[in-house]
């Protein structure tokens, strides 16, 4: 088989294997037999994104329905970026190869203000327009969620929507709503938010206008839509031990951040650290069982190969069924 383009690339790169995909327990489907192609993209490179919790969890979320393919979509390091700029290539997802313009949805996720550059680059990278108003139906509907999100404005005019709270059950919802609006013509992009901003938890900057003080705080925020909610509320998971938790974790060719199973024994925090944004965000705490982070640890291990685990928390010293817990592991 004669060399691609982006086979000649790889190998002029660093690390060419953040780029290739094809890992141990990736999802390969179908992407002709789905109703929505979405991807998840985390605003930093490969090591550090394939470490990110959150990608692990809603990755495996999407990928269990048979409607959805998820991606995954990663900001390629500099030597990348420049031989893509050079060679005319786009954005494109680890799974497929395909480039992310022609996905549906594109989801970002926003863990801390240093990436907000690098969505900017991502999107123009994808030869996407930056600005939500200069996007029509033809483009992907660009969406953002993690700790960001409780102050997005200083980049909410890039996103179609926000999703603000924890978003396992969420993701779900939005995904349902855009297959219906997709399989009803594909109509005004602003009839599918309508629809999703009744939903707890979403934000449509575009249906809200933003007065500022003379030193650029915010004086007030107020709906200029009739499905715009007042106030936002956080979505979360009450019953954490049913939360969803992936039974199964994709294993990178190279070293990542994060290189062993992650078990998040619980959510939220009792310190209440004043300068600690997570520990606010994520209130109230709620615990898994260690009979459930026991199960997952086992199925884990068994799919990965891995024989390293973190216990991954605000706090994990906290947490009720230590002992148990680690005499268990």
């Amino acid at each position: 088989m004669p060399y691609t383009k982006k086979d000649k690339i790889l190998m002029r790169v660093q690390k060419p294997t953040r780029y290739t995909g094809g890992e141990l327990n990736s999802v390969i489907k179908d992407k002709n037999s789905v109703d929505c192609r979405f991807g998840f993209c985390f605003p930093d490179v490969y090591e550090i994104a394939m470490s990110n919790l959150g990608m692990k969890i809603l990755y495996h979320v999407l990928n269990e329905r048979k409607d959805t393919y998820c991606e995954r979509v990663f900001a390629p390091w500099v030597d990348m970026e420049e031989e893509m700029r050079a060679n005319g290539m786009k954005l494109f997802a680890l799974e497929t190869g395909d480039e992310v313009i022609n996905f549906d949805i594109l989801g970002f996720t926003l863990g801390y203000e240093l990436c907000y550059s690098n969505v900017l680059n991502m999107l123009d990278l994808a030869g996407i327009p930056l600005l939500s108003k200069d996007r029509d139906e033809t483009f992907p509907i660009i969406c953002g969620g993690g700790l960001c999100t409780y102050n997005i404005e200083p980049i909410a005019e890039i996103f179609d929507f926000v999703m603000i709270g924890e978003g396992e059950e969420t993701i779900n919802l939005i995904t349902d709503e855009y297959i219906k609006w997709k399989k009803s013509g594909k109509g005004s992009k602003k009839e599918y938010l309508k629809t999703i901003a009744r939903l707890d938890g979403i934000y449509v900057p575009s249906f809200y206008d933003v007065e500022y003080n003379e030193d650029n705080t915010i004086k007030s925020i107020t709906p200029n839509d009739e499905c715009a909610k007042p106030k936002i509320k956080k979505t979360i998971m009450k019953d954490f031990d049913k939360a969803y938790a992936p039974e199964t974790i994709i294993v990178p060719f190279g070293e990542v951040v994060h290189d062993r199973v992650m078990l998040e024994v619980f959510r939220g925090c009792i310190r209440g650290c004043r300068f600690c944004e997570a520990g606010y965000a994520y209130r109230p705490l709620r615990e898994r069982s260690s009979e459930r982070l026991t199960d997952l640890a086992d199925k884990l291990l068994c799919v990965s190969g891995y024989d390293e685990i973190s216990l991954s928390s605000l706090s994990t010293s906290d947490y009720t069924n230590h002992q148990e817990l680690t005499d268990n592991l």
